[in-house]
């Protein structure tokens, strides 16, 4: 991809009560590319699901930082980077799969890779025992005008 034209990072700590303010954060960026409101809610949605794993997946014993880069591209495309420094995941195309719980024994339903594919254009997940995982999500903002 071409050189970003614009970008925003924020580092917060895991903790479940940022997950909204990265959420939002996230979406006012992204209301620079004129989204409808629907692209808005698909944006928070998948920023809340990365989130919201790193928070209750990554960092099991507490603590830690969530790292959040966005980017928006000339043709549109808005590219969401969330980062750990967590546990990692074992066997990602295990966790990618609907209904997979990496936190077995609760009312985790396990769709947040799930949703973020299907409310994004493009994601990949990266993730190292030991060193945590990073969530790429590329979604491209329709032109409506």
């Amino acid at each position: 991809m071409k050189k970003a034209e614009n970008e925003l990072s924020i580092v917060l700590d895991a903790r479940s009560v940022n997950e909204g303010f990265a959420r939002y954060a996230v979406s006012a960026f992204a209301s620079q590319l004129d989204p409808t409101l629907e692209e808005l809610a698909d944006i928070r949605t998948v920023v809340s699901e990365a989130v919201t794993n790193a928070v209750v997946h990554a960092y099991k014993e507490g603590g830690g930082k969530i790292y959040i880069n966005v980017k928006y591209y000339e043709n549109k495309t808005l590219r969401i980077q969330i980062r750990d420094k967590g546990c990692g995941i074992a066997d990602i195309k295990q966790a990618l799969e609907p209904f997979y719980t990496g936190a077995p024994g609760t009312e985790r339903g396990g769709m947040g890779f799930t949703i973020m594919s299907n409310f994004t254009d493009k994601l990949t997940v990266r993730s190292t025992i030991g060193k945590g995982t990073t969530v790429t999500m590329d979604k491209r903002i329709k032109c409506h005008f």
